[in-house]
């Protein structure tokens, strides 16, 4: 995110309300890479996040007017971004659900073995990387929409159980007692089945061929590897989640990743379009 102040932030939200492009702009990008990330953790692939974060990038900057500051930003940001996240449909997973038990017996009794090579002369350690990547991505689909937003601003963002409860109409006790229940979940399904970040059988190495075979990774179009990864969390708070279960070693998959060139292209031609002078009228 943008290293602006509270208090720049502020005057530039007040300009953009006022009409100001380039404020307004300006408003929109500082929440980018937050939308982007969270959409990415709650739906699973590149184009159905960045499908919705324009849709959420829209409603921002329909809604900037209602603003009133009696929250931070980005807490107000992630409220409307979580709300349409929760009961989004167009994405893949909503139309092929996942559980953890699909997952496991997939693991235990997948025919890896009689694949023939598939890797087109791609390197087998960055495409098992790219596995590993979109696994524990993929992963999350398998947690219902509510639980998998708990997971995600609990230990990728690591937000205050306060704020976090704030975003979510929850008290921060019940926040907490469903994030530890659900970080627990997903560290024992780890712990059985993937020899990535737990003890179990399962390899990305191994199972390169047959990730290809099932269009789980394509080699010719890596999305995990080849996006440039952001240096800090896309969310900074003053005060971040307090350590509640010792897991945090374990989901150190938690990357952030910059958004694609063409969302902040979408922004900008939003802005210069015909369709922003009808949205600001109406």
């Amino acid at each position: 995110m943008s290293k602006t102040t509270n208090e720049e932030l502020s005057a530039l939200i007040e300009k953009a309300v006022a009409g100001d492009k380039q404020s307004l702009e300006t408003v929109l990008s500082s929440v980018q890479d937050l939308i982007f990330n969270l959409s990415l953790r709650m739906l699973g692939t590149f184009p159905d996040a960045e499908d919705a974060s324009q849709d959420i990038l829209l409603k921002v900057m329909t809604h900037l007017s209602s603003y009133k500051g009696e929250s931070a930003f980005s807490t107000w940001v992630f409220r409307i971004a979580t709300n349409h996240l929760r009961d989004y449909k167009k994405h893949m997973f909503a139309k092929f659900p996942l559980s953890f038990e699909f997952y496991g017996d997939d693991i235990q009794n997948a025919d890896i073995q009689n694949v023939p090579d598939l890797t087109q002369d791609v390197e087998r350690s960055i495409l098992a990387e790219e596995l590993k990547l979109s696994c524990t991505n993929v992963m999350l689909q398998c947690l219902d929409a509510e639980s998998r937003c708990i997971f995600i601003l609990g230990t990728m963002f690591k937000i205050d159980s306060r704020i976090a409860g704030d975003i979510l109409g929850i008290t921060p006790e019940a926040y907490r007692q469903r994030l530890v229940r659900v970080r627990r979940k997903m560290a024992d399904f780890l712990s059985e089945y993937c020899g990535e970040y737990g003890k179990g059988r399962c390899r990305c190495a191994d199972r390169v061929d047959y990730a290809i075979q099932c269009r789980r990774i394509m080699p010719k179009q890596l999305s995990f590897t080849s996006a440039p990864v952001l240096g800090e969390t896309a969310l900074e708070v003053k005060e971040a989640m307090e350590e509640i279960d010792g897991l945090s070693q374990v989901f150190s998959f938690c990357k952030t990743y910059q958004p694609p060139e063409s969302l902040k292209k979408f922004v900008e031609e939003f802005l210069n379009g015909a369709t922003y002078s009808v949205v600001t009228n109406a």
